[in-house]
């Protein structure tokens, strides 16, 4: 059996992509998650993302 977090992470900005969500993975291995994922939780623009929600998994 599995549990899931979920971490929310900011995609875009005016200035292009953010960096944030490779320091959230990193957190989460580091704490014996496995990232599995991510899902949409704001489109902007014309379908562009500018949240989502990072899936982490780890065996229980």
């Amino acid at each position: 059996m599995y549990e899931y977090k979920y971490a929310a992470a900011k995609v875009g900005g005016t200035l292009g992509a953010r960096e944030d969500h490779r320091e959230i993975i990193d957190r989460a291995a580091a704490q014996g998650w496995r990232y599995v994922g991510y899902v949409p939780t704001r489109v902007v623009g014309y379908g562009a993302l500018d949240k989502i929600d990072l899936i982490f998994e780890r065996e229980i």
